[in-house]
Parts: structure tokens; C-alpha cells; sequence
């Protein structure tokens, strides 16, 4: 088998900022990169917040009015953000949903939804203080952000 290049290969992670951008579109399913670090910068999100971002969006958007839109949210392996994808729902529906979550995460008090042992697969490794943290830092990114500027800076 030949192995294809795929797309996100091809967006040059020495320009990429954080932000909000359309990564794939594949008919009403679309792929959001939620990039909360520069890449490459050595600075990444640290395992224990991204995995408690993780839970926090996922439980917030999951119970929002939007959630039949929801299809998946999971972190980057390069620790630089998150994958949102959805389906038939608007730029502006998914810019303003995220911006929502991100703002539950930085406010969220509490346990931490689906951190119990019976729940996750590794129970131990949350750190809602650094999620919260990350959260408040992302949304200070996001918040005038608009679906024009959804595309990839070249």
C-alpha cells in the first residue's frame, strides 16, 4: 500500500497560531483543530489538563442543545489542542459552542464528570486547577473569534 499524504501534513506548524480552524470537511461532517498551544514551541498542554479538558467539553457539549451536531472532541497527540468534529452544524453554531465549553471549563467547580475509577481509564491523572487555568488562557484566545477567521494563516 502507498501511503497517501494527508491534509493536516500539509499546514505549516512553523506559522500556526492558536485559535479555531476548519481542518477537514467531508460533506456536513467537519473537523475543527481547537489549537490551544503554538506548535513546536515547547510549551504543551500537560497530560493531566488536557485529559480533564478533555472530560469537561465533552460532558458540556455532549448536554448542550447542540449535541445531536456533536460527534467527537479528543486531544492532539502532539499536545497542542483538541479535535472537535460535528455534523450539520454552522461555523458560527461550533464557534460559539466551543467558546461556551471553554468558558464551563475555566468556571467549572466540582468533581470533575467521569473521573470516578469505574468511569475512566486512568482515573488518577486529572488536574482541574491546570484545565482551568488552560481553559481561561484558550478563551482569552477565542472570544472575538469569527468564522472568517476559521482559515489557516499562510
Amino acid at each position: 500500500m502507498e501511503l497517501q499524504r494527508i491534509a493536516s501534513f500539509d499546514v505549516d506548524h512553523t506559522k500556526l497560531k492558536r485559535g479555531i480552524y476548519i481542518s477537514r470537511v467531508d460533506g456536513d461532517i467537519v473537523t475543527y483543530d481547537l489549537r490551544m498551544k503554538e506548535p513546536n514551541r515547547g510549551d504543551y498542554l500537560e497530560n493531566t489538563a488536557l485529559h480533564t479538558i478533555e472530560h469537561l467539553f465533552a460532558t458540556y457539549v455532549r448536554n448542550s442543545p447542540l449535541s445531536d451536531g456533536v460527534i467527537y472532541f479528543g486531544p492532539m497527540g502532539c499536545r497542542t489542542g483538541f479535535y472537535f468534529i460535528t455534523r450539520a452544524l454552522s461555523d458560527a453554531q461550533v464557534i460559539a459552542l466551543t467558546q461556551e465549553a471553554f468558558r464551563f471549563t475555566a468556571d467549572f467547580e466540582g468533581r470533575v464528570p467521569g473521573s470516578a475509577e469505574s468511569e475512566c481509564g486512568n482515573f488518577r491523572e486529572h488536574d482541574l486547577a491546570g484545565a482551568k487555568a488552560e481553559a481561561e488562557r484558550y478563551f482569552d484566545v477565542i472570544a472575538g473569534w469569527t468564522p472568517e477567521m476559521l482559515v489557516y494563516r499562510k
